[in-house]
C-alpha cells in the first residue's frame, strides 16, 4: 500500500512509536510517506542545523519525509502551543493534498497537538481511509489553564469529536481509553486497542556498569528508581512520604527532572528523608544500565480520570528492560502490572499504601524479583511490543482499505 503518516512530532524528536512505525512498514514493503513539522520538542526551538522551509523533504529507499513549517516559540504557554498547533495546521492543509492525495491509506498518530492538522487533512482527502491512533484525550483542565486559551477548548473538544466520527478506525493505547473514545464520538466497532512499544533499539535487558552501580547505589539496600518526568500527572509526594516512612530499609532514587522538582525536593528535606535522592536527567542511552542497577522501576500517575486510561511509555521500558515494577497508580496501569505477574501494585495517592509495598518490595529476596522482570519481559515481547504493535496496526490499514462502501466526508 501507499500509506500516509501525519504526525506533530518525528524523529530526532523522541517520536519513536510514528518513527518506528513508519521504518517498520517500509521495510516490509508499504510506500510510506510522513508529513511532520521541524523538530523542537522539548525545549520549543528548532534544533540546531535545521532550519525551517517550506521545500523540506528527505527519501529512503521506500520512505519519505516531508516538514512543513510551524511556530515555534519555546516559552510553554497554553498561547504559545495553541499557536503552534494552528500554524502546523495551517502547513498541513497548504500541502497536505498535493503531498498525500493519492495515498490508499492515513494513519494519524493523533495527540492534541495535531488534531485541527488531522481535521483540515480528512476534509482535503476526502473519500482517503484513516486509523487515528489516540495517545491522550484533552485534559481540558491541564492543557487549557491558561485564560488566554480558554476560548479554544470548545472548538478543539468539537474538533475532536468530529474526527472521531470521520476515522474508518480507531487504536487507543490503552483500554480504558476506548470508553474514554467512544463517548467522545467514535463508534465503537471502529475502536481497538495497540498498547504502545518503547524503543528496543535501546531498551532490552543488559548488565549494570561500575558507574551506573556507584550513581544509583550506595549499600546493599533495596533501591526503587523512578525514571523520567517529575510533574504534576506523576504526584511523586506520595513516593517520598513512603519512602521516608521507612528510613533505612530502601532508597527511592529520582532521576528526570520537571516543573514539580522543586517542590518535591523541598518535601523530602522538609521530612528529613535522606533515603530519597535526585540523579540529574540522562540521555535515554543511559538509561538501561541505570534500570539495571536498580531492584525496582516506580511507575506513578496521579488519580484523576483522564489518567485511568493511560500506560505511561516507563512502563514499557521497564517491561522490556526486564525489570520488576511497583505501580501506584489506577486503571490500565496497574491492570497490566497484574496481569504480567510483573511486580507490585497498590492505589493512587495513597503514601501508606505506597509504604507497605516498598517494605515488600525489599523483602523479597533476588531470584523473586528476577523471575518478576522475566515475565514482565514476556508479556512485553507477547502484547507490547514494536513487532505487535505494527502488527495490528497494519491490519487495521488493510481492512479499512478493503471495507466497502467507505462514507465520503
Amino acid at each position: 500500500m501507499k500509506i500516509g503518516i501525519l504526525s506533530y512530532h518525528f524523529p530526532p524528536e523522541p517520536a519513536f512509536i510514528p518513527g518506528s512505525l513508519a521504518e517498520e512498514l517500509a521495510a516490509r514493503g508499504h510506500e510510506v510517506r510522513v508529513l511532520t513539522g521541524f523538530p523542537d520538542y522539548p525545549g520549543g526551538h528548532v534544533y540546531p542545523g535545521w532550519r525551517q522551509r517550506w521545500r523540506h523533504q528527505t527519501h529512503s529507499e521506500r520512505l519519505t519525509v516531508r516538514r512543513v513549517p510551524r511556530y515555534a516559540g519555546g516559552d510553554g504557554s497554553a498561547g504559545t502551543r495553541m499557536a503552534s498547533w494552528l500554524s502546523f495546521a495551517g502547513s498541513v492543509a497548504l500541502t497536505g493534498r498535493r503531498y498525500l492525495g493519492d495515498v490508499d491509506a492515513l494513519y494519524v498518530f493523533q495527540l492534541p497537538a495535531v488534531t485541527f492538522a488531522a481535521a483540515g487533512l480528512l476534509r482535503l482527502l476526502g473519500r482517503v481511509p484513516t486509523v487515528l491512533h489516540v495517545q491522550d484525550v484533552w485534559p481540558e483542565e491541564d492543557q487549557l489553564r491558561a485564560g488566554e486559551a480558554h476560548r479554544f477548548s470548545g472548538r478543539l473538544g468539537a474538533t475532536l469529536r468530529r474526527i472521531y466520527q470521520e476515522a474508518d478506525g480507531i487504536a487507543v493505547s490503552a483500554p480504558a481509553m476506548r470508553d474514554l473514545v467512544v463517548s467522545g464520538g467514535a463508534e465503537a466497532g471502529r475502536v481497538r486497542v495497540v498498547l504502545n512499544w518503547t524503543d528496543e533499539r535501546i531498551f532490552r535487558p543488559t548488565e549494570p556498569s561500575r558507574a551506573a552501580r556507584r550513581l544509583i547505589r550506595r549499600d546493599n539496600r533495596c533501591v526503587v528508581m523512578h525514571a523520567g518526568t517529575i510533574g504534576v500527572r506523576q504526584g511523586l509526594e506520595t513516593a517520598v512520604r513512603a519512602a521516608a516512612a521507612l528510613g533505612d530499609r530502601m532508597d527511592l532514587v529520582l532521576v528526570g527532572s520537571g516543573a514539580e522538582e522543586r517542590r518535591v525536593r523541598g518535601l523530602a528535606a522538609e521530612l528529613r528523608a535522606d533515603n530519597v535522592r535526585f540523579v540529574e536527567r540522562r540521555s535515554p542511552l543511559d538509561m538501561p544500565e541505570l534500570y539495571a542497577a536498580a531492584d525496582y522501576q516506580l511507575v506513578m500517575l496521579r488519580d484523576l480520570p483522564e489518567l485511568r486510561g493511560m500506560v505511561p511509555g516507563k512502563l514499557q521500558a521497564a517491561l522490556s528492560c526486564a525489570s520488576p515494577v511497583v505501580a501506584s497508580a489506577g486503571g490500565d496501569t496497574v491492570a497490566v502490572v497484574e496481569r504480567a505477574r510483573a511486580g507490585l501494585s497498590c492505589p493512587p495517592e495513597d503514601w501508606a499504601a505506597l509504604a507497605d509495598r516498598f517494605w515488600l518490595a525489599a523483602a523479597i529476596p533476588p531470584p523473586a524479583r528476577s523471575e518478576m522482570g522475566r515475565r514482565g519481559r514476556d508479556a512485553y515481547l507477547r502484547e507490547m511490543s514494536l513487532r505487535a504493535g505494527v502488527d495490528r496496526i497494519e491490519q487495521m490499514l488493510q481492512e479499512v482499505t478493503s471495507r466497502p462502501g467507505r462514507r465520503r466526508r
